[in-house]
């Protein structure tokens, strides 16, 4: 079992001051595979404390000495893939073959992005005969989630420490060795002490800390829409900027025009990859109702044939879901919608065939879906697709746009169609025929999806002041 016990402090692994133990449960053998402690108070006044006194330094370093840490912690990252890969798939389930690949490239990509956005950003802009100055905001907390946990953390940490602001990250307890690996990584490559700090914890303890800390100047929070709320709220008292990427659910439209042999598969494997696991999930796929049973049948056969199998061994399989919370959760949607009527294609209740171990859940299928269904309202974030039956365009961005999120959504069909389409969506991404997210671009979302943008340049520009230098070149 691996043990990360202590806290990363001022440049220092330390005991905690009062923190209790906590044992982080491996989904697919229900044993436990981790052990960390769940931070206090004083914990968190400890980080703030370093933060703080290392603020001073931090902000008026160079861009050359930023890039120069950045590059650092890009090559100590790459040396260590393997151990961060390996971390992923123990804790959360993700299969290694994914956890490889897209969620230790993330943090790759997040990097390379920042690096490249610190090197071309324009801290200075002549208004006039005043200049307009970004400037780092100071202490900033992080505080990021299980399903994507180097993906978030890095999309965070690079940004904030190109900005010139100090951190202390908080990452979920259930994925929490990523991070105290990413930690070691930035010990590697040379952060300075104070710079960045990492206080393991759970919302109501470590969370709701960060969020109330008075001589904390911003909250950068990614999770649900639930818990974002209550960050909002405890940080309101001391007025810091608060960032928050929240909760999906998401549409992928296919219209008339498209290719259903190619669009309904992508939309599909967008939502199986990570177990279903993932914000941007389109797990609503609208289609013509027309041609509701032609793409019924395509997604039928590849629901039924997607395999769901051990996280740890190489493969195009699902893992488990995260925890047994998860796994009852998805489990009570997938009764509630065979109780309001969907037609249930694949799938359904219960764990895949020859499994009496892990939190696995079947992939399932539902057809017929009307939008004011449950599983048509609520994110799953399981192996659940939904289809539901439009009858024009029209109807389709209505349907679409019948949500209280509006983070993702993708959109497939001629060109023509698509530039009729997609621009009325009113989510803060958009995905045409497909594809994936690009480091370089805006990542966040409209309505309970949250405020803010991450990823190249626009994180970058999240986490800095504006300030008006007033006829300083008269």
């Amino acid at each position: 079992m691996r043990s990360y016990t202590k806290h990363y402090i001022d440049g220092a692994w330390v005991e905690s001051e009062g923190g209790s133990p906590h044992h982080v449960i491996n989904p697919a053998t229900e044993e436990a595979c981790t052990e960390i402690t769940l931070g206090t108070d004083a914990d968190v006044d400890r980080a703030v404390d370093a933060a703080q006194r290392a603020f001073a330094a931090w902000s008026r370093s160079s861009v050359e000495d930023r890039v120069a840490l950045l590059e650092a912690i890009l090559a100590a990252y790459k040396a260590r893939a393997g151990d961060l890969a390996e971390a992923i798939a123990t804790e959360m389930g993700c299969p290694i073959s994914v956890a490889k690949t897209a969620q230790v490239g993330a943090g790759i990509g997040h990097l390379m992005a920042a690096i490249n956005a610190l090197k071309s950003f324009e801290f200075e802009q002549v208004v006039g005969q005043s200049k307009v100055v970004h400037e780092p905001i100071g202490v900033v907390a992080l505080i990021t989630p299980w399903n994507w946990p180097l993906n978030q953390i890095v999309a965070k940490v690079a940004p904030a420490l190109a900005a010139g602001n100090t951190m202390i990250l908080k990452p979920s307890e259930e994925a929490p060795a990523s991070a105290a690996i990413f930690t070691e990584i930035l010990d590697t490559a040379g952060a300075p002490a104070g710079v960045f700090n990492l206080v393991n914890g759970d919302g109501p303890g470590v969370g709701t800390a960060l969020a109330r800390h008075p001589r904390i100047d911003m909250v950068s929070f990614t999770g649900s829409t639930r818990a974002g709320i209550m960050v909002a709220k405890n940080a309101a008292d001391t007025v810091k900027r608060v960032h928050q990427e929240l909760g999906g659910k998401s549409p992928a439209i296919v219209l008339d025009s498209a290719d259903f042999a190619r669009a309904v598969p992508a939309a599909l494997m967008s939502v199986l990859i990570n177990s279903g696991q993932s914000c941007i999930a389109p797990s609503r796929l609208l289609v013509p109702a027309a041609r509701h049973d032609e793409a019924v049948a395509i997604a039928r056969e590849m629901i039924a044939g997607t395999q769901v199998g051990d996280p740890m061994r190489e493969g195009r399989h699902l893992g488990p879901l995260v925890n047994k919370a998860q796994f009852e959760k998805v489990q009570g949607l997938i009764e509630n919608g065979v109780a309001e009527g969907a037609t249930l294609e694949a799938g359904g209740p219960g764990r895949p065939d020859g499994m009496d171990r892990g939190f696995y859940v079947r992939p399932t299928l539902f057809s017929n879906v009307a939008n004011d269904m449950t599983i048509a309202r609520e994110e799953i974030f399981g192996p659940v697709v939904t289809i539901i039956p439009y009858e024009d365009e029209e109807d389709a961005v209505r349907i679409a746009n019948d949500t209280d999120y509006g983070l993702s959504a993708m959109v497939f069909g001629d060109a023509q169609a698509v530039a009729r389409v997609a621009p009325r969506i009113r989510a803060g991404m958009v995905y045409v025929n497909s594809g994936a997210p690009d480091p370089n671009l805006p990542f966040g979302g409209y309505k309970q999806s949250g405020n803010g943008r991450e990823y190249g340049k626009y994180g970058l520009a999240e986490f800095m002041e504006v300030k008006s230098l007033l006829n300083v070149l008269a």
